[in-house]
């Protein structure tokens, strides 16, 4: 993997190809710039730093497409795991080789836009230890997660203990999360290790990414995370004119 950066603060966001998305319903096709185009739009309106990790672009469309904002890292895909799991195993290996880096946020990227630089806010500038993550106007206790978590419920002794502590906290998103680079490389390697533990062998029809992240932010991150405004708009809200957000998600 290249240790070429284009600055030290950045956004990743990860696009596996050519694998059914159980969340889409639908296998995404290589070398679609329409479904990244707009998070990649945002991140150079607003003259970030962007790195895009794939495991099928060609050549020729990352040549097409990289320029001073955006870059793109190839990946070698491990299909034991779902690729809303895996773009954590890419991120952390990626981290490892770079140290750079002082600030990062991960994102979803075909349903994830920025609307603000984060890195200057001030919220962020005074919360250097916290983690700052998406949310959603829902509760932990919903039949979604209740399905979603039935794997890690199953395989983690403690989970169904967290689910009722925490039943009526707000669902977090893991579509955005971001923070300073001393406490996210620890936290993703927290969140990788959980996976590679307890998520591996998962047939159901549900990937645990939501289940392993709120359960790793609830028992060990819960007086460090941040939510809601000014990161997120209304998750599935559609608030297209609304600006006041650091990211729109839906």
């Amino acid at each position: 993997m290249s240790n070429k950066l284009y600055g030290r603060n950045v956004i990743m966001a990860c696009q596996i190809t050519g694998v059914y998305d159980v969340n889409r319903n639908e296998i995404i096709a290589d070398d679609d710039y329409a479904s990244i185009e707009a998070w990649c739009k945002s991140i150079i309106d607003l003259d970030l730093s962007g790195i895009i990790f794939h495991n099928k672009y060609s050549q020729p469309f990352c040549k097409k497409y990289t320029n001073k904002h955006i870059q793109f890292v190839k990946i070698e895909y491990d299909a034991c795991f779902n690729p809303n799991v895996y773009r954590y195993m890419a991120y952390q290996k990626y981290l490892k080789t770079d140290n750079t880096i002082s600030n990062i946020f991960l994102t979803d990227i075909s349903d994830v836009i920025v609307l603000q630089n984060p890195f200057i806010s001030d919220y962020y500038k005074n919360n250097t230890t916290n983690i700052f993550c998406g949310d959603e106007p829902k509760i932990l206790n919903n039949d979604w997660m209740q399905d979603h978590s039935t794997h890690l419920r199953n395989n983690i002794k403690d989970f169904a203990v967290y689910e009722q502590k925490f039943e009526n906290a707000t669902l977090l998103n893991c579509g955005i999360i971001g923070g300073n680079i001393k406490v996210m490389k620890p936290f993703i390697a927290k969140l990788c290790h959980m996976h590679s533990t307890y998520n591996q062998q998962n047939t159901t029809a549900y990937t645990g990414d939501m289940g392993a992240f709120n359960y790793l932010i609830r028992t060990q991150y819960n007086e460090q995370v941040l939510h809601g405004h000014p990161i997120n708009t209304v998750f599935k809200g559609y608030e297209k004119d609304r600006k006041d957000c650091w990211f729109r998600h839906k």
